[in-house]
């Protein structure tokens, strides 16, 4: 198998101000909390946003591991629909000392380019920084970090940027080069 040459990026934002919300893409898509943790909802999203990116960590996880970090308190599922149709989500980790991580952002390959994605982060990052609202025990976010690397869709890091996030680390790394599993692994 060859090797390939992996670039991890991770940006930051440490103010709610910092955030630069892009446009609505019409009144056609909407954004929704998915309230009830569902392994199966969940593990749909995906595979279906990752499995042409290279995302491969949570396959092997079992319903169990995925209904623990599903039930942490402060993890959320924030999901775009598209008339009524799953097109992307954003997954929300909080961490200690007021710090989340988006976890997971993506679209389903059917949905990217039609200008959902940076409204759906702008979202999903808003409701990073009001987390404690609707989690009291949780202290009041102070930062939203995430990471991306060279294997996510061409777009993904400027729309970061785009949105306020500012790069705080690189890192490079040498990996084996693996084929992607697309939306239905072991299909």
């Amino acid at each position: 198998m060859s090797t390939i040459t992996l670039t991890t990026w991770s940006l930051d934002m440490s103010s709610p101000g910092d955030l630069v919300p892009a446009a609505a893409p019409g009144p056609e898509v909407t954004v929704v909390r998915s309230e009830v943790p569902s392994p199966e909802f969940s593990r749909f999203l995906y595979a279906s946003v990752g499995g042409d990116i290279h995302w491969t960590d949570r396959l092997a996880l079992t319903r169990a591991q995925w209904v623990e970090q599903l039930g942490r308190p402060g993890v959320e599922t924030w999901v775009a629909y598209d008339r009524g149709t799953p097109a992307g989500y954003v997954e929300l980790d909080p961490q200690d000392d007021g710090v989340v991580e988006i976890m997971y952002f993506g679209l389903l390959p059917e949905f990217r380019g039609r200008r959902i994605g940076g409204h759906l982060l702008s979202l999903g990052v808003a409701r990073a920084w009001d987390l404690a609202s609707r989690w009291p025990d949780r202290e009041p976010t102070r930062r939203v970090w995430v990471h991306t690397c060279s294997q996510d869709g061409p777009t993904a890091m400027a729309n970061y940027q785009r949105r306020g996030f500012k790069l705080f680390a690189t890192e490079t790394e040498s990996k084996e080069e693996s084929e992607t599993p697309g939306p239905w692994p072991g299909a």
